[in-house]
């Protein structure tokens, strides 16, 4: 009789583990932007302070990149998303690594953070792609 009442009646399911639209390459666009910016003020400034806070900021905001990078790698994007864009592990990678310590991370190159900025744009795209779907 109880297992009547506990068992499920409707079977749902979800593509993902917050409801869709929570997620957004935009965030990490956002914070590389600041990353840009950063090394951009950097380089017309020479006070020590300012520098060094800069170079704070700048690390948690590359921080913050590899992690809005990651949750749509791991929450968002599902294998049939893998398949049918087999070079998106690789771009997540490689987007990482720009915004880590061998990239925007440990560098005040604004190249560096250009190319940042361009991965981040070709995972959007591929983002976009699977919101049509």
């Amino acid at each position: 009789m109880l297992r009547r009442f506990f068992a499920p009646t409707i079977e749902v399911s979800a593509h993902c583990d917050l409801p869709c639209g929570v997620y957004d390459p935009a965030q990490a666009r956002i914070e590389a932007q600041s990353i840009k910016g950063i090394c951009e003020k950097v380089a017309a400034n020479d006070d020590l302070d300012f520098r060094i806070r800069s170079l704070i900021i700048k690390e948690q905001r590359a921080e913050l990149v590899k992690h809005h990078l990651w949750v749509l790698w791991t929450d968002y994007f599902k294998p049939p998303h893998f398949e049918k864009f087999p070079q998106l592990h690789q771009l997540v990678n490689e987007a990482t690594k720009l915004a880590g310590a061998s990239g925007a991370k440990g560098s005040l190159d604004v190249d560096v953070a250009d190319q940042l900025l361009a991965k981040i744009d070709e995972i959007a795209d591929i983002f976009a792609e699977t919101k049509k779907a």
